[in-house]
C-alpha cells in the first residue's frame, strides 16, 4: 500500500467501507423517516406487457449472475483445488454460466430500461435517484459481461481470483491488498468501482424493496374458509318478520 496514489488507497479502501457505511446507515435512517417510501413503487399500473417478461428473466439473470460472484470472489482458489476442480474446468464452467447469466441480464435489462425510457406513463414515475442507480446498474452489467464473454470466453482468460478475489476478501479482515488491485484491468476496476457505488446509491433508490420480501409467508397462520348454506337474508327493519299491513297484529 505504500506504493499506492491517493487515489488508489481511496478507491480501493477508502470507497469500499464508505459505500458500506452509507448502505447500513443510509437503510436505518430510511426506514425510520420514510417507511411509505420503502417501495418499489411498481408501474405494473401503468404497462404490464413488458413488465411481466423482463422482470422474471433480469432477476433471475441477477440471482446467478451474484452466485457466480459468491463462487468466484469469496472461494479461494485453493479451496476449489483442494476439492478436486482443475482450473481449467473452473475457468470454463464458470465462462459458460457467466454467458448464460450475462444473456439474461442483458435481455431483461433491455425489455425494462426501454419500458422505463420510451413510455411516457412510465417515465413519469422515474426520479433523479432511479436514473443513477440505472446508469451505474448499466455500467456494472457491461464492465461484467465484456470480459466474461470477451475475455473468458472466447479469448485468452483472465485469473481475477489472483487480484480482485484477494482484495475483495481483505476487505472484510481490514487488510485490503491495494496493489493486487491495481494490476487488474482497467475493465475490473471499473467494474468494482461502480458496484460500491451503487451500495451507497441503494438505500435511497427504490432497490431497497429487494429486503422487502415477505418471508413471514413462510410461516404464517393458515386461513381456514368454511362454506356456508344459502339463507333467505331478514327484511331490513323488520328482526326477520315481514311487512304487514297497518293495524294487523303480528
Amino acid at each position: 500500500m505504500s506504493n499506492a496514489s491517493p487515489l488508489e488507497v481511496f478507491l480501493w479502501v477508502g470507497l469500499p467501507y464508505l459505500a458500506l457505511g452509507v448502505f447500513v446507515v443510509g437503510h436505518i435512517w430510511r426506514w425510520r423517516y420514510d417507511q411509505f417510501g420503502w417501495t418499489s413503487r411498481s408501474t405494473e399500473l401503468q404497462e404490464r406487457r413488458l413488465l411481466k417478461w423482463g422482470s422474471p428473466i433480469f432477476h433471475y439473470g441477477t440471482f446467478a449472475a451474484i452466485a457466480g460472484h459468491v463462487i468466484g470472489i469469496l472461494i479461494p482458489e485453493s479451496w476449489t483445488r483442494a476439492i478436486g476442480i482443475p482450473e481449467s474446468a473452473y475457468h470454463w464452467f464458470s465462462a459458460a454460466a457467466g454467458t448464460l447469466a450475462a444473456v439474461l441480464v442483458i435481455g431483461g435489462v433491455v425489455v425494462l430500461a426501454g419500458r422505463r425510457l420510451l413510455v411516457p406513463r412510465v417515465r413519469a414515475t422515474t426520479t433523479t435517484v432511479d436514473y443513477v442507480a440505472l446508469i451505474l446498474l448499466l455500467i456494472i452489467i457491461v464492465t461484467g459481461i465484456l470480459p466474461t464473454i470477451a475475455v473468458n470466453l472466447f479469448g485468452h482468460g483472465y485469473d481475477y481470483r489472483t487480484t480482485v478475489a484477494p482484495w475483495f476478501r481483505g476487505l472484510f479482515t481490514g487488510q485490503p491488498d491495494v496493489s493486487a488491485m491495481t494490476t487488474a484491468p482497467v475493465i475490473y476496476q471499473v467494474h468494482a468501482a461502480a458496484a460500491w457505488a451503487i451500495w451507497a446509491v441503494w438505500p435511497f433508490s427504490r432497490l431497497v424493496h429487494a429486503w422487502s420480501y415477505p418471508l413471514w409467508y413462510l410461516w404464517r397462520p393458515y386461513i381456514v374458509y368454511r362454506s356456508r348454506a344459502a339463507a333467505q337474508p331478514a327484511e331490513p327493519g323488520t328482526g326477520g318478520r315481514r311487512w304487514r299491513r297497518i293495524g294487523v297484529p303480528y
